[in-house]
């Protein structure tokens, strides 16, 4: 053998052990998707593709986020740490300027040999508005970033809304597209993800790459197949009892009737928004196919640890509100599969509860990599062994103004300091869709005074500044909206 054949033959064998050594990881993002999933139990929504997804990896049935609104979420899901350490409760707050030396999870995996690549929205963006930009992005978190515009942000002018107005952020919108897949933001988000796919694999690095999809995000845009997936009148609208706003208390009341247009819509308009929003979830999950496909053609998918899921829940018409930022299931719910190599928990659920700060963590401990000493979140890795085991007895989710947990069959809500008229206590054993507000029944003031005990614990532990990070309060910018395109 020549000498050009023993170099290229040490190159192979090389990339090869340096890839076996070191785990790919492909961390796949929704915006404001909630858990209409075919996997998840909805009896309308089609998404083939992370029903595929789940029979490939672990469903956590109890995922949550730490507060449901982008920017605040995906900066402490990316740091491992709660709002309350990185201080970071804005919709449009700069992680750096609030935590400026902290090492994010993808920085971690940079440190430890790998190259880092972002498609799409990963750190907030104002969504639409900004869309091939990088958005609210965080340059240290990456070697490689990408930055799609597709034909809906160039067609704007053609999407409707439920009362006129051109503001697509939290406006509830929409468009049953021309054109292909591959012409939205979210097709090309695919395309690149693939093509990067195949680029690490051709060279050989391992690589962590977040796959940042746009949508199912207002405006509901999506081609008009997926429109087609879906009859109005199979969709059915949720009813709130009368008088339910008053057994709530007012800052309850409040986040829930936060956008004013979108109060006493008619059921024809709410069928409309539901089918939109259906359709574009069914739109996503073809594109997340696309991604899964082009791993497994690149021949990576054996050496892959997999992560979907989304920033936060979502109400679709639940307790009459649209949207997020409240302090409900439908708001703090993730839908979260793991798939990775080696694991025996293949094609299972678990009850046990995770946190969106426990990502990282994870992610790490399945890549054999250290956990940094400040972030704070669990490793879910012990439940892809064993899906009946928990790590977590509880989660905790805030806003500005209040703090809610899970824990069991429970939930509990507390605004300011409590109190009377600022709690709330479901059983959610007999009340699943959070309806019935127990805080005053005297048949359970020992459960409630327990509930109360657990999130002054998880909310104190939850604001300890880990050792080590720095922290600072940069100056007070003019206030901006807070639900505008999150």
């Amino acid at each position: 053998m020549g000498r050009t054949n023993l170099i290229l033959l040490f190159v192979a064998l090389a990339s090869s052990a340096f890839s076996e050594d070191k785990p790919n990881i492909l961390f796949i993002i929704a915006d404001d998707l909630n858990d209409n999933i075919g996997c998840y139990g909805h009896p309308l929504v089609k998404t083939p593709n992370i029903d595929k997804l789940a029979k490939e990896g672990l469903v956590f049935r109890r995922a949550y986020t730490n507060f449901p609104l982008c920017g605040p979420s995906r900066n402490s899901f990316m740091s491992g740490l709660y709002p309350d350490q990185t201080g970071t409760h804005a919709l449009r707050a700069l992680l750096r300027e609030y935590a400026p030396d902290v090492t994010t999870m993808s920085q971690h995996f940079m440190n430890n040999g790998y190259i880092a690549a972002r498609v799409g929205k990963i750190y907030h963006y104002n969504n639409p508005k900004d869309i091939g930009t990088p958005g609210h992005d965080d340059p240290a978190s990456w070697d490689i970033t990408v930055n799609p515009r597709g034909r809906d942000k160039d067609e704007e002018n053609l999407i409707q809304s439920i009362d006129g107005i051109k503001g697509f952020g939290a406006r509830l919108s929409w468009l049953a597209a021309d054109g292909a897949d591959e012409e939205q933001t979210d097709g090309i988000v695919a395309t690149e993800s693939i093509r990067l796919m195949k680029q690490f694999a051709a060279e050989g690095k391992p690589f962590f790459l977040g796959v940042g999809f746009y949508k199912p995000h207002t405006p509901y845009v999506a081609p008009k197949k997926y429109f087609e997936l879906y009859d109005p009148n199979d969709i059915v609208v949720p009813k709130i009892p009368e008088g339910y706003f008053d057994t709530i208390p007012a800052p309850a009341r409040k986040s829930l009737r936060q956008f004013k247009n979108q109060i006493g819509m008619s059921d024809d308009t709410r069928r409309t928004v539901m089918r939109a929003y259906y359709a574009t979830i069914s739109f996503l999950d073809a594109q997340i196919g696309r991604v899964l496909e082009g791993l497994e053609e690149a021949g990576l998918r054996d050496n892959t640890i997999i992560l979907f899921t989304s920033d936060h829940g979502y109400h679709m018409g639940e307790h009459d509100h649209w949207q997020k930022k409240t302090l409900f299931e439908n708001a703090g719910h993730v839908p979260l599969i793991i798939a990775a190599p080696g694991m025996k928990a293949i094609g299972k659920e678990t009850q046990s509860f995770a946190e969106m700060i426990d990502f990282y963590p994870t992610l790490s401990d399945l890549a054999k990599l250290p956990k940094p000493a400040m972030v704070s979140g669990v490793s879910l890795a012990p439940i892809l062994a064993d899906p009946a085991i928990s790590v977590r007895d509880s989660v905790l989710t805030q806003i500005v103004g209040g703090y809610t947990v899970r824990s069991g069959n429970y939930r509990y809500t507390k605004w300011g300091a409590g109190g009377p008229d600022l709690i709330e206590f479901y059983d959610r054993s007999t009340d699943p869709e959070e309806m019935v507000n127990l805080a005053k029944n005297p048949e359970w003031r020992d459960q409630i005074k327990q509930m109360d005990a657990l999130l002054d614990t998880r909310v104190k532990a939850a604001q300890k500044i880990p050792e080590g990070l720095q922290r600072i309060e940069p100056p007070k910018k003019k206030k901006a909206s807070q639900s505008s395109d999150g």
